[in-house]
């Protein structure tokens, strides 16, 4: 009796490490499933953007990665309950994690050279080749959980606790996973390396059911931490580019020797510097024309997606009394407009690093110009093309005062300035479009009534040096009308609009380079 009560209390002990250890993968496969499924948004975005369909495509695939995982797992964790068998299982998901950002460059630089021959066969294909690397190491992942349940149970009596136990292990790891790779290590030390690390705790955890033998893979895959990065998104002209909490952020030498800001899938440019001239023949041109329109001098102004400073800059130039409040959202943007763009050229520019719309909630300052500039191909962020916003722009406006707004189109297709234009109808009482451009929509509303006649002949008070604007403006500023119903905060489809509207341009063949504005340097 003593002597099986002797034998019994090793054994306890053994099956209590066991556990132990099963726990401990199971809470590292948790966290690896999440951070992986965050880097993969990570490395996709610098070519594909941010966007809620590339969001969707992402979770939506992952999801389906997982869910053949736990039916793979269970299946297999029945026929060969072995901790060698599920330790292996973690090691290939281990490698296969760490090789992606290595393999993966072919097809993401595939899909540049979509972008640049608008064709969205070669955009679409290459995404889903990117996504498709993730299928292996997610369902190995995926089969973690079922396997160990298997391992774990000793008695059918207690299936429930053990499957509770371990799910919840896996979920705290998710949990842990997702904010420590998207609040820590991927701005700390780049999309790259967080998967490496994660795949080397993966490839630890392995080697806990694997045996020490097995160290000398899990230390290999450590090792790749020790390779430099090097261009995350390698392109010619490459100045400067970082990964932010927010976004991929890029500035390119042009050939001309201007200097370009974009972000992440780069179809867009943000902000544009040159060393002689603050004009750039773009969009940032048109909001000059804002202190002539108002009538008086502008006292006050705001710009709600400052970016690199491009209207800023140009303002300290023609309106050197405006006092200007900048707001970016992300601070990696305004510290590579210092350093690039010319961002410190303006004196009364004060940078505020906040988003647009809780930032004009909180201010009590009222302002003669407010200039929405966040909406650009293909990111519009919805809640800044609300019927609350604007009425929220309204109030912090100065009696007579303008809002203005970047609207990004694209020829024949006006859908998101309709919308925008309409829901700004329903708030102020004067709304224009000025389609300048075929990319680019200026809609603004003015917090009187203003007729079209007095707007153009404000617009005669303009600084010479754009007055070339002046017969774009009477040829093509037209009034906008409440004609649909508007955009609120519980139902604004405007990625939807612009997604579409960019997949009609790319599915013509056409391409998306723009004319130049009269006030273009020569």
């Amino acid at each position: 009796m003593e002597a099986a009560s002797a034998l019994a209390a090793p054994r306890a002990v053994v099956r209590a490490a066991a556990r132990a250890r099963l726990s401990f993968v199971v809470f590292v496969a948790g966290g690896g499933t999440l951070a992986t499924e965050i880097c993969a948004s990570r490395l996709l975005a610098p070519y594909f953007g941010s966007s809620t369909v590339v969001w969707a495509n992402v979770i939506g695939l992952i999801l389906l990665y997982l869910s053949v995982g736990y039916w793979v797992g269970g299946r297999v964790a029945d026929a060969r309950p072995r901790p060698e068998l599920l330790g292996r299982i973690i090691l290939v998901a281990a490698v296969a994690i760490a090789a992606i950002p290595f393999v993966s460059r072919p097809a993401l630089d595939l899909a540049l050279h979509g972008f640049a021959a608008v064709s969205v066969g070669v955009v679409a294909g290459s995404f889903l080749v990117a996504l498709a690397m993730f299928a292996v190491p997610v369902t190995l992942l995926g089969a973690v959980s079922p396997f160990a349940i298997r391992l774990a149970l000793g008695d059918v009596s207690e299936a429930g606790s053990v499957a509770g136990r371990l799910y919840a292990l896996s979920t705290v790891g998710s949990i842990l996973g997702t904010f420590l790779s998207a609040l820590v290590f991927v701005p700390l030390v780049g999309t790259r390396r967080t998967m490496v690390g994660t795949a080397a705790l993966l490839a630890l955890s392995a080697v806990l059911l694997l045996g020490r033998r097995w160290l000398a893979v899990a230390v290999a895959v450590g090792a790749l931490l020790l390779v430099p990065p090097g261009a995350v998104k390698g392109a010619s002209g490459l100045l400067y580019e970082t990964e932010s909490p927010y976004q991929y952020v890029s500035v390119l030498r042009q050939d001309d020797g201007s200097r370009i800001l974009q972000l992440n899938e780069g179809v867009a440019v943000h902000s544009v510097w040159r060393r002689d001239t603050v004009l750039t023949g773009g969009y940032w041109d048109l909001f000059l024309l804002l202190p002539p329109l108002l009538g008086r001098p502008a006292d006050r102004m705001l710009v709600i997606g400052n970016a690199g400073g491009t209207v800023a800059r140009a303002y300290g130039r023609f309106y050197p009394r405006t006092w200007i409040d900048g707001v970016e959202i992300d601070g990696a943007v305004t510290a590579a407009g210092r350093r690039y763009l010319g961002l410190r050229d303006n004196p009364r520019l004060r940078v505020i690093t906040a988003d647009g719309r809780p930032f004009l909630a909180l201010t009590k300052r009222r302002y003669d110009l407010i200039v929405v500039d966040a909406y650009h191909q293909p990111y519009v962020p919805f809640y800044l093309a609300t019927q609350e916003f604007f009425r929220l722009v309204r109030d912090h406006l100065r009696p007579g005062g303008i809002v203005a707004l970047n609207v990004a189109a694209v020829p024949g297709d006006r859908r998101l300035t309709r919308a925008i234009g309409s829901t700004l109808a329903s708030v102020f009482p004067s709304v224009w479009v000025w389609p300048a451009l075929r990319f680019n929509d200026l809609v603004l509303a003015t917090a009187g009534r203003t007729s079209r006649g007095e707007l153009l002949r404000r617009s005669r008070a303009a600084p010479p040096r754009l007055r070339s604007l002046l017969p774009l403006l009477r040829r093509e500023l037209a009034p906008v009308a409440e004609t649909e119903a508007p955009l609120t905060d519980d139902r604004a489809p405007v990625e939807w609009l612009t997604d579409r509207m960019l997949a009609t341009q790319i599915a013509r063949g056409r391409a998306l380079d723009d004319r130049a504005l009269p006030t273009a340097p020569r």
